[in-house]
């Protein structure tokens, strides 16, 4: 009888060459516009260029995927949310 193992991976994200889909999907088009730059440009050097470009961002991705503190942004919302008014009028008599 044929045994099946747990996939206990079930919460990682779905990755694609290393990449998340969007990173990939990214990659992708930047891969299909290079190979029209290449189709109608006859330049040896610029289709050594596309590669050398293609590879830098595949690295660049990749480095960014595994280290995601590098594109870390200012967070937008507050840590905390109250209702509570944040001036130090009083308008109610004591």
């Amino acid at each position: 009888m044929k045994r099946f193992e747990v996939y206990k991976n079930i919460r990682k994200r779905a990755v694609i060459m290393g990449l998340p889909i969007s990173l990939f999907a990214l990659m992708m088009t930047v891969v299909i516009g290079s190979l029209l730059f290449i189709i109608f440009s006859f330049s040896f050097t610029v289709i050594i260029s596309v590669f050398l470009l293609n590879g830098a961002l595949y690295i660049v991705l990749t480095h960014i995927t595994k280290n995601p503190a590098l594109m870390h942004i200012k967070k937008v919302f507050p840590q905390t949310i109250s209702n509570k008014k944040g001036s130090r009028l009083y308008y109610e008599e004591n």
